[in-house]
């Protein structure tokens, strides 16, 4: 039962709920031991003669009664505490979802967003039924079987009471048992499950790869193994689950056999009436719920507490990116200056960056190329405080980036990244992203200088046409203009573009780079690219290679200096020339 105290905060947070839920419920658990005790009196006036149509009237009134009574009652209770799981459900996956959010890049490298969505969907589906049914059960076990076995011990027949629950501590030490097995089995379900969940979602994203190289008998193999795991650890937890129903059949049936068998010695003895051995083997009858309901309640408290464990272990994640308690609320202004002496990624022993020294002035535009792998876009996100456990300093208006907000500084710069995410949503919507408000005038200026403008004129409904999911009925330089459009739009103090301009021809690239020339003067630019021609312009240039900084300065200068940037321009020209 250590969930239910897991959970106490919670039972604590809605105690009003609660306490009302459980009160209704003891109500409904005592009107329930009313009926037998009627029916055992009927039978009495049956067997003595004195059955009467008044005497049949009023206890079919009372019956009536109690019936109006728990139907009313049993509604009331549903409202109360299932409705309070409800919220718990609610409030752990905001609180999920949130979690999600603050956490920084490094978490989603370990964590697979299948298992994440299956944490989110059915863990907290464990642990609402926890609150919930749960709750229900435990409570509605213990004061109906309590007030059947006060019933049945005082105003029958303590002996024969204790003769019928024999069985019981069998009963216990069997559920206990089944519980902890139940347990393990389904904390192993539940990985199964999250990594299938993966696996689709992996799938359904990569469906075009996997058409493209003629994948899908494999594909969907490989999805039929997996599902075939997932089903054998499934069938695992409901052959322990199915083991409570039989035992406790098996052992309420034996207390039935000792209720019979020595209350019929009893009547014989004249110590019970025939009424009242009614009565008892019918309060038994009542009992046999409650000691379902403890085989369900550990099948229930098992899979929760499972669950639980899982999310809890999830929220407990630390994000590695901490701001400081004094950190400054203002985006940041002015100059831009790394030195960063090592940098390598977490669980990575080999460094990314090293020796990274420079300094790029307010409004200045850099360029930063190198082969692939050369560190370009790791430098790149240590502006964005992606990682932070990095030996060295990087700073932006003359403070150390750690002295801002993280909302402070990534409101200063626009982000252009590699892999273009667009949301399902219209074209206006996605450009619009980081400003909801912004006006249709501003939309479309936005546009323009990204050069879509004319490419979104040609959709079925231009603007507002909606795209797919992650900009699918769109091209590769589609999707990466729009994505242009969508940093442009807030005109940032800096705009970053990683490789942003690898799927648009030359002419495009040209268009766009002599509008982002024109439109931000005064404000900062980073380029980093593969092609030459997008960085020609810039005011200062890096190349990297192995993380390093192995030449730098203007195109001119590196062009007289030769090395990898004049060799690399050369035969970008040349293939140009083919072209």
């Amino acid at each position: 039962m250590r969930v239910f105290r897991d959970l106490f905060w919670f039972f604590r947070q809605e105690k009003k709920a609660y306490i009302t839920g459980i009160f209704v419920l003891v109500i409904v658990a005592f009107l329930e031991t009313v009926p037998p005790k009627v029916i055992g009196l009927l039978v009495d006036h049956v067997k003595n003669g004195t059955m009467t149509k008044e005497v049949l009237i009023r206890w079919i009134a009372v019956l009536a009664a109690v019936a109006a009574a728990l139907y009313g009652l049993r509604y009331a209770w549903r409202i109360f505490i299932f409705g309070s799981a409800v919220k718990l459900a609610r409030q752990l996956r905001n609180e999920l979802y949130q979690h999600f959010t603050n956490m920084s890049p490094s978490f989603y490298q370990r964590k697979r967003i299948g298992d994440l969505m299956a944490h989110a969907t059915n863990d907290l589906q464990a642990i609402q039924q926890t609150a919930g049914s749960g709750i229900l059960t435990l409570v509605d076990s213990v004061t109906l079987g309590g007030f059947v076995l006060a019933t049945m011990a005082f105003s029958i027949s303590w002996k024969l009471t204790l003769i019928s629950l024999l069985p019981m501590p069998v009963m216990a030490a069997a559920t206990s048992r089944y519980g902890t097995m139940l347990h393990r089995r389904f904390l192993t379900a539940q990985a199964a499950f999250s990594s299938l969940n993966d696996k689709v979602q992996e799938s359904v994203n990569g469906i075009r790869v996997i058409k493209a190289f003629g994948y899908e008998e494999h594909d969907v193999e490989a999805f039929r193994r997996q599902s075939e795991d997932v089903v054998a650890k499934n069938v695992a937890v409901a052959k322990i689950d199915a083991l409570f129903d039989p035992t406790i059949g098996l052992l309420v049936g034996l207390s039935f056999f000792l209720a019979v068998a020595f209350g019929s010695q009893m009547v014989l003895a004249g110590e019970l009436t025939i009424g009242e051995l009614v009565s008892f083997t019918t309060y038994l009858g009542l009992l046999i719920w409650p000691m379902l309901a403890f085989g369900w309640l550990f099948n229930i408290v098992e899979r929760g507490r499972a669950s639980y464990d899982r999310v809890r272990a999830l929220l407990a994640e630390q994000d590695e990116i901490n701001e400081r308690p004094d950190a400054l609320h203002i985006a940041p202004q002015g100059d831009i200056e790394y030195d960063v002496r090592q940098f390598a990624y977490p669980g990575e022993a080999k460094p990314a960056l090293r020796g990274i020294r420079f300094q790029l002035k307010r409004g200045a535009t850099l360029g930063v190329v190198g082969k692939t792998g050369a560190g370009k876009t790791t430098l790149l996100r240590l502006l964005l405080r992606e990682f932070d456990g990095y030996d060295g300093e990087i700073r932006f208006g003359g403070r150390d980036i750690r002295d801002y907000t993280l909302f402070a500084l990534r409101s200063a710069i626009g982000y252009v990244p590699q892999d273009h995410f667009l949301f399902s949503a219209s074209i206006r919507d996605n450009i619009a992203f980081a400003k909801p408000e912004a006006g249709e005038d501003e939309v479309v200026r936005a546009a323009r200088l990204a050069d879509i403008h004319d490419d979104i004129l040609q959709f079925p409904d231009g603007y507002e046409t909606v795209i797919g999911e992650r900009g699918v009925s769109l091209s590769g330089g589609q999707k990466q203009r729009l994505s242009i459009a969508r940093a442009l739009l807030i005109d940032p103090e800096v705009l970053i573009f990683d490789d942003a301009l690898s799927a648009v021809d030359a002419k495009t690239e040209a268009r766009i780079l002599a509008a982002l020339k024109q439109e931000r003067r005064g404000k900062t630019t980073i380029i980093a690219a593969h092609r030459l021609s997008a960085v020609e312009h810039a005011d200062w240039i890096l190349v990297l290679d192995g993380g390093r900084i192995v030449q730098a300065g203007t195109h001119e200068q590196l062009m007289a200096e030769g090395g990898w940037y004049r060799d690399m321009h050369r035969r970008q020209q040349l293939e140009a020339l083919a072209e």
